[in-house]
């Protein structure tokens, strides 16, 4: 990526300016597994942002650092919250419109084609 790309563009990572004021104003708390970094402010540590690895989708932001982002507890998620269970699933991301999305059977991606009505409904008709 080069530097006039990042001057301009916001959707596949952060702007020169917000690296700038990360750099500037900015204290690294900590990050994520998927490789994003969780920044607050050194003057007001209730100013809190992310600065995405890869495109910028709110949804790639883990429960609980979203938690942190939003100010439902001070502490870092690693501090506050009690550890994984074993039965815990990791949370995935949206996954409308890639091909790991739910597709019910009368989708179009699936034929178009939805099962017959098995004429166990009654129509309401006014009296």
């Amino acid at each position: 990526m080069g530097i006039l790309h990042s001057i301009f563009t916001w959707w596949d990572g952060a702007t020169i300016g917000t690296r700038l004021f990360s750099w500037r104003r900015g204290q690294k708390v900590g990050s994520d597994g998927l490789g994003n970094a969780y920044f607050e402010d050194r003057k007001n540590p209730a100013r809190r942002w992310v600065m995405y690895q890869g495109a910028n989708d709110a949804a790639r932001v883990p429960p609980e650092w979203w938690g942190w982002l939003h100010g439902t507890f001070d502490g870092l998620p690693d501090e506050v919250l009690p550890p994984t269970r074993t039965w815990q699933q990791a949370a995935t991301g949206n996954l409308t419109g890639t091909a790991a999305a739910t597709r019910p059977a009368g989708a179009l991606e699936e034929g178009g084609v939805r099962p017959a009505a098995t004429g166990d409904y009654q129509a309401w008709t006014p009296s």
